[in-house]
């Protein structure tokens, strides 16, 4: 068994952190509570705790490699075993979780970017006493589901957040663009865009196609040539998205979710305004702390409330300093 003094230390780190991002960051929605986050856990009895992370990320995504360095480095520290999972398809990722279920695994970590697909297959987990930590998307349908925690960004408030900053910048019209059909998280952003910018139009397009997904930002910036920025949800876009503008001829301002090398290279040249960073590292590494914890020690964290990783900003004044991180992939 990992040496809980060791643990402490390494929880201790972990909370200093959340507090430096909950000083940096917008308050998190206190309206929501879960008994279940009260509940403590028996002492684990079965050796080196293992935990199953199963994400809607697909292979090779830069933004799901860094949370899975995350969840695989925790599970390297604390001396857990870590098996990382990770498919687009809801119908395929409820499977993956029944299947972590049948192996009795002792946590699960969820992201859940479509929380009904997933519902029957958490609450089952939670029904055979697994505890479950819910990352990056569903955070509302996180305590209904019967998980203990919720660790990630609160879209709408990120959202908001990137629209203050585009208006801030004098942008008068924002296109933003949803590039995955299904995910609630997305719509949140763009909802929340609306709230503090305004003046703001969808474009869905479909990532797993970025060639036609260009064609689309550039036929909108076309057609609408009062659209003076952009907002991407994702990394990859993104860079679709510069592309786009320029071939346009349009002089709207990319910004964006999330970051990769492309993204770091764009904010250094200025070709993108600024990244909104949701530290999907921590969003891989702080729940198998907090299973850790809960199995060993009976911790729970939260208090019901999502703990939050963002979100934060990266741009000219900090890129700098993020750029190495970046490289490294643990940002």
């Amino acid at each position: 068994m990992f040496p809980l003094k060791k643990l402490a230390g390494v929880a201790a780190i972990a909370a200093a952190g959340l507090v430096l991002a909950a000083c940096s960051g917008p308050t998190a929605d206190n309206s929501k509570s879960s008994s279940s986050s009260t509940a403590a856990a028996a002492p684990s009895t079965g050796g080196p705790l293992k935990v199953a992370v199963v994400t809607h990320g697909s292979a090779g995504d830069a933004f799901w490699n860094v949370v899975k360095n995350g969840a695989e480095q925790a599970g390297k520290d604390l001396n857990v075993g870590v098996d990382y999972f990770a498919d687009g398809d809801p119908g395929n990722q409820a499977r993956l979780i029944d299947n972590a279920v049948a192996q009795k695994v002792g946590g699960l970590v969820v992201s859940m970017a479509n929380p009904q697909a997933l519902q029957t297959s958490i609450q089952n987990a939670v029904k055979a006493g697994i505890p479950v930590i819910t990352i990056n998307s569903g955070e509302d349908f996180s305590a209904q589901f019967g998980a203990i925690a919720h660790v990630g960004q609160s879209e709408g408030l990120a959202g908001q957040g990137a629209g203050q900053r585009l208006k801030a910048a004098g942008k008068i019209k924002l296109l933003c663009v949803i590039h995955e059909a299904g995910n609630i998280g997305q719509n949140q952003r763009c909802d929340g865009a609306k709230q503090s910018f305004g003046n703001v139009t969808t474009l869905q397009v479909d990532i797993a196609n970025p060639t036609d997904a260009q064609a689309r930002i550039r036929g909108a910036l076309q057609s609408d040539p009062s659209i003076d920025a952009v907002l991407a949800l994702n990394s990859q876009v993104a860079a679709r998205a510069v592309a786009a503008a320029k071939e346009a001829s349009s002089k709207a301002q990319v910004a964006t979710f999330d970051l990769n090398a492309d993204v770091v290279a764009a904010i250094k040249d200025g070709s993108i305004l600024f990244a909104v960073d949701q530290q999907q590292y921590e969003q891989g590494y702080l729940p198998i702390v907090f299973l850790k914890l809960y199995k060993e020690n009976g911790n729970t964290i939260g208090g019901g409330h999502p703990v939050q990783t963002g979100p934060g900003f990266v741009d000219k004044t900090n890129i700098d300093t993020v750029a190495p991180y970046a490289q490294r992939g643990t940002r």
